[in-house]
């Protein structure tokens, strides 16, 4: 049983003589890029040519970029100490930063081409990438000057960098004090967060507790990181133009302020049964003032529905296989070819991701798997991740980046596949134990997503006037909190301090990491529900849906399939699906 991934694919070692020969590669592409452009950007004579120069160079470039960096970051993720990790993590941003001037000097080129499309609809090469030729071209009117942009990439090294660098450090390699069967312990961070699940109350309890006081030993560190980062944003959004973080990331999401506040209010409307749910669970497990932050994650149904990894993997390769065998073959790929990292281990980051290794065509999923029913839905989630990787293999590496709220979208989806499935050959007890578990999910990627929303634009007002002490920060989430749960949570036992290990907050250059995540969900459901209606060609019609989500803006994308994602409808009918498993487990209580 594989249970550890292998980079080997990439690269043996940081001594491989590869990686050094790569490392040396990238340094000479660097200096050919920055060279080229300094001698072609002089005049406008050859346009053509020169486009098509560029594209074939820059694609050389991403492709080594991508397996030198993957494998930093990937070595790091389960070794956070690794001291040759660390060093060449920051070595490749680095070198990587060289360019940022010389981007802006081609940018600044580009967009003076008079004949720019008629030139792109000559070339088969050009036309391939109309789409990353026309997004320079929009992001060149809040690009700087050559040398600013140089100096700014070179400070970022050292400024938001080094600060996720140094914040990782400190929540991977944070213990947790903790009493476990009467022995004190300390215990990584991310063993006790899987105690949420734990069957035992007084373990749920017992670990919350143990966690919320654990972080009075690094609140300085990470207040400090996040207020240097988002220190950092504002200000660059402040000298590239932007009027605020939120419109510089609706702009690199491809996505319109009119699209959020239809899909915002909608999520508005369906607050109050949200907060029904909370209170009917609450009062199940035996609470009368809400339910206690601790117990979010805690089963109401009492049937064991806990699952082994080599049981989690079976049960998505079946329900996958319910939907196409494209998906099913996949899933069997990742797992039997050391593609997933499993379960928590000291040193290993929390959480979970997908890694897009586009240049040898493959994936690295790393997973916390603690055995119950919520990681084999994580590892679904992190598979439809690998999956949508996969439909933009035959794409240009420069094609494949989608934005971030569709980003979300494959992985929802997979979740929805494998939720629905499981409760069609369920019993009645597992039935209400799986829908218990998809309401939770629900709670957490509409509800506590909202309530992040709330915090990370509170969080950018009140850090224009100065940096946030750790107590302002966890009066902004508990605020937050309030806003999104209301009486659905008991108010005496929040979360003040989930702002410290949440990596969402921390990436500069992804700010407002989390509506993305609701627009994953409720656009999957919807793409769900046109499933329903025609299972025999929507797989494939669903394919090409995902293979053009890194050319095209999201509504461009989403008409694709006929949605109109403006429409506060929509996402209203999204959420009737949502609401109806909610109403379904009122009625069965």
């Amino acid at each position: 049983m594989q249970l550890n991934w292998s980079l080997k694919k990439l690269y043996h070692s940081f001594e491989d003589e590869h990686f050094k020969e790569d490392i040396k590669t990238l340094e000479s592409l660097i200096l050919k890029i920055k060279n080229w452009v300094n001698d072609n950007t002089i005049s406008h004579d050859h346009e053509k040519e020169k486009l098509e120069q560029y594209i074939t160079l820059v694609k050389e470039l991403t492709s080594l970029h991508e397996k030198l960096s993957a494998f930093a970051a990937l070595t790091l993720s389960v070794d956070s100490q690794n001291e040759s990790a660390t060093k060449y993590d920051a070595v490749l941003e680095q070198k990587m930063s060289q360019l940022a001037g010389t981007q802006a000097k081609l940018g600044n080129w580009i967009s003076k081409i008079e004949k720019l499309e008629e030139i792109i609809s000559s070339s088969d090469l050009l036309k391939e990438h109309t789409f990353y030729l026309q997004e320079i071209v929009r992001e060149q009117k809040h690009m700087l000057a050559e040398k600013e942009e140089d100096i700014i990439a070179r400070m970022q090294n050292t400024g938001s960098s080094a600060w996720v660098n140094y914040k990782n450090l400190l929540i991977a390699t944070h213990k947790v004090e903790i009493e476990v069967s009467g022995e004190k312990k300390e215990l990584p961070l991310t063993e006790v967060l899987n105690m949420a699940y734990d069957k035992d109350k007084e373990i749920r309890k017992r670990a919350y507790m143990a966690e919320i006081a654990s972080y009075k030993k690094i609140e300085e560190g990470t207040a400090a990181a996040l207020n240097a980062i988002k220190g950092e944003v504002l200000a660059l959004c402040e000298m590239r133009g932007y009027t605020s973080p939120l419109e510089m990331t609706l702009e690199s999401s491809r996505m319109d302020k009119e699209t959020l506040d239809a899909m915002l209010q909608a999520i508005k409307e369906s607050l109050p049964l949200f907060r029904k749910y909370l209170r009917k669970k609450a009062e199940k497990l035996g609470y009368t003032n809400g339910l206690p932050f601790y117990e979010l994650y805690a089963p109401v149904v009492q049937k064991e529905m806990s699952f082994q990894y080599e049981e989690g993997k079976a049960f998505i390769l079946k329900n996958f296989g319910a939907f196409s065998k494209e998906l099913a073959d996949f899933a069997q790929k990742a797992m039997d070819n050391e593609w997933i990292d499993v379960f928590p281990k000291e040193g290993k980051v929390g959480g979970a991701f997908c890694y897009a290794l586009h240049s040898i065509g493959e994936c690295r999923i790393m997973l916390n798997y603690g055995n119950n029913l919520s990681d084999v839905i994580t590892m679904a989630h992190e598979l439809g991740h690998g999956f949508h990787d996969q439909c933009l293999n035959e794409e240009s590496i420069l094609n494949i980046d989608p934005p971030m709220p569709l980003a979300e979208t494959a992985s929802t989806f997979c979740e929805t596949i494998v939720k629905k499935a499981a409760l069609k050959e369920a019993d009645v007890e597992e039935t209400l134990a799986i829908l218990e578990t998809e309401i939770s999910d629900y709670t957490q990627v509409i509800v506590d997503i909202y309530s992040r929303f709330l915090f990370e634009s509170e969080v950018f007002e009140n850090r224009t006037d100065g940096p946030l002490s750790p107590k302002e920060l966890n009066d902004l989430m508990l605020k937050a909190q309030k806003e999104a749960y209301g009486d659905g949570l008991d108010p005496e036992y929040l979360h003040p301090y989930m702002w410290t290990w949440k990596p969402h907050y921390y990436y500069a250059s992804a700010n407002f990491y989390n509506f993305p995540y609701a627009f994953g969900l409720l656009f999957a459901k919807g793409l769900y529900a046109k499933y329903e209606q025609d299972k025999e060609n929507f797989p494939k019609a669903y394919e090409k849906l995902l293979a053009v989500t890194g050319k095209k803006p999201i509504a461009g994308v989403t008409k694709e399939m006929n949605i109109d994602v403006r429409s506060v409808d929509f996402w209203r009918s999204s959420l009737k699906i949502v609401e109806a498993d909610i109403e379904e487990f009122l009625q069965a209580y």
